[in-house]
This record gives C-alpha cells, structure tokens and sequence, in this order.
C-alpha cells in the first residue's frame, strides 16, 4: 500500500513577478512537488497558464513538476508539457473520450500519468482505468479558482478509494485539490491522501517557508 505523503504547493497562488524566488521559499519549507493548475477559459471558468509557464517552473527547481489540465481536448497539448518539463500529467475524466489511450500517450512521452474527477464525479466512473493510473487526483473544491473552502464529502471519497486501491493490490497515489490548509490537512492526510495540493494557504501567507513547514509537519 502506498503510504507516501507530499506536499504539492500550488503556483496558481503565487506572486508571478517573483515565480523562482517563491518556488525557493516552498522548497525551503519542505515542498516535495509543485503543481501548476492549467486552466483554459472552456473547461473551467478561468484562465491561468500554458507550457511557457511550466517550462519556467521546470528550470527553477529539481522538484517533480505535477501539470494538472483542466483544460478543452488535453490531447492535443500532451506533447507541450511533456516538452515544457512536466513529470506528472493529469487529464479530466470528464474530458478526455478516450481515456486509456490518453494514458498510454502520456507514458509514451516518458511522464507519469493522473486522472482528475470534479467532485460530482462519481469514482466508479475509474474503475476500468485504475490500474493503469499512476495517480487519482480528487478535486476537492469545484475548478476553476483558488481560495475556495474545501468540500467536506471529499473525506467519504478519499476513503473509497484508498479502499478501492487496497482490496485491487494497486499501487497509484491520490492526490487531493482544493481547500486544504492547517486546519483540514490532519483530517484529509488521515482519509488515505498521499498527495496535498495547497496553494493559497501556502503562498498567500505572510511567510511561505513557515507556511510550508507547518502544512508538512502536521502530514509527517
């Protein structure tokens, strides 16, 4: 069983005008990944960034880059961040048509591969496509912006599927999106999350590296 616990911070929350500087202050405070929120206007109801981006993260840390797409037709932009710097690559189930060949497109492009559910998204929607995952990321507010309040029947869903993982003697992490800060992270670790997206309560305080700290420390 998958017992990993990583602290993911989130650049959506980031002071752009200092990206390397802030991405410096994670990593000081304990950041094992970083997460880029990739949003397209269509998918979900914002815009924020491409592979010109991610490139940017990629040459400012030796962290695992974690590429979330929220975007129209993931397909088509694979090769980009692949190219950009990307380790992890996570496409919608509600998105992608062609799930399992999506998968396989991004392990050929030599990058582990997630799938994203909304949080309407049942999990059952997953079940032929699990064991070929090697992350589940589980959204744990509706997309689209940062700083939402974290919705509490993610916990049941977490649950399910740190469930699900143990009785197939499957192996994928789950990573959890949305709302999380010192005040959940105890409760969300304790669920069966692996993977602790936190943006906003991470770079939006006064002290990122203590912030850092802090959020690892209540999951180590």
């Amino acid at each position: 069983m998958n017992d990993k616990k990583i602290l993911a911070p989130s650049i959506l929350s980031a002071d752009f005008k200092n990206l390397s500087q802030q991405i410096r202050y994670a990593e000081l405070g304990g950041a094992d990944w970083i997460h880029c929120d990739v949003m397209d206007g269509k998918f979900v109801p914002n815009i924020t960034f491409g592979p010109l981006i991610v490139s940017a993260v990629r040459k400012s840390t030796k962290l695992p880059v974690d590429v979330h797409l929220m975007i129209e037709k993931p397909d088509n932009f694979l090769e980009d961040f692949a190219r950009a710097g990307a380790d992890y690559i996570s496409v919608h189930q509600e998105e992608v048509v062609h799930l399992h060949r999506t998968i396989s497109k991004i392990h050929e492009l030599k990058c582990k591969a997630g799938v994203a559910l909304n949080p309407a998204t049942p999990l059952n929607t997953l079940e032929n496509i699990l064991e070929y995952v090697d992350l589940v990321l589980l959204m744990s507010v509706n997309p689209g912006f940062g700083g939402q309040t974290f919705i509490e029947s993610t916990l049941k869903k977490i649950k399910e599927l740190k469930k699900i993982r143990s009785e197939d003697g499957l192996n994928f992490l789950i990573e959890v999106d949305g709302g999380i800060d010192k005040k959940n992270i105890k409760a969300i670790s304790k669920a069966g999350c692996n993977v602790f997206v936190t943006g906003s309560s991470i770079f939006n305080s006064d002290n990122i590296t203590a912030a850092a700290v802090e959020l690892k420390n209540l999951i180590s």
